[in-house]
């Protein structure tokens, strides 16, 4: 979905890092065989990623939401020799397919990260977690944004970066919701406590659907 007119992003995307090898081929694979493809992070804000990622250069990673692994190579990017990933998806399906980019990944850029690929309820697979991690990046189903942000802030160190996307979830946050709409009142609670959590520092960035950015102070 763009917020801005599609030449002006069009524009930012041209003038933005270029998407890595690794990423364009597995948007193209996604696209071919994966339903609903529009749920990769895609070039722009992955290429935030990686920025935030390699400022960062977190030791340990949480992710909600695999997907194919896009968001995670690109958090994979600044990640270093030594270090942990820990992505969440509920689709078993999609599991071979990301291990795939993962491994081509950690050969291509000889990287010794260790990944540990959990299918399931993220519910119940966040508090069997170790705390520790300094980077987390949520991207999975809406209604449970709440739960999992009181699931990861018992998870995290301080100085660790939270990052949510969908936050903005497609405009609907400012307009009138549904009877029928059960994320739009769930995002709406997580981004007033974002806001209010004294935990926390957090700005809302307008990159693509909504991307925040929290710092645990």
């Amino acid at each position: 979905m763009f917020f801005l007119p599609k030449d002006l992003d069009d524009y930012i995307v041209q003038h933005s890092q270029d998407e890595p090898q690794i990423l364009q081929d597995l948007t193209r694979e996604t696209y071919r065989k994966v339903l609903q493809p529009i749920m990769l992070s895609g070039a722009y804000q992955g290429r935030v990623l990686s920025m935030i990622s390699q400022l960062r250069a977190p030791k340990q990673v949480l992710e909600i939401g695999t997907f194919t692994g896009y968001s995670a190579l690109c958090l994979m990017e600044g990640m270093p020799d030594g270090s942990e990933l820990h992505t969440i998806d509920i689709n078993e399906e999609l599991e071979d397919m990301a291990a795939g980019y993962f491994a081509r990944f950690r050969e291509s850029e000889n990287k010794n990260i260790t990944i540990h690929q959990h299918i399931g309820d993220a519910t119940t697979i966040i508090p069997s977690l170790q705390a520790g991690f300094d980077l987390v990046f949520i991207d999975a189903d809406k209604p449970n944004y709440v739960n999992y942000y009181h699931q990861v802030m018992e998870k995290v160190t301080s100085g660790a970066l939270i990052i949510t996307d969908n936050v903005l979830w497609h405009g609907k946050v400012v307009k009138d919701v549904k009877p029928k709409d059960s994320s739009t009142p769930i995002l709406l609670e997580y981004n007033k406590l974002l806001k209010e959590d004294p935990r926390l520092q957090t700005v809302l960035l307008s990159v693509r659907d909504g991307l925040t950015l929290s710092r645990v102070l």
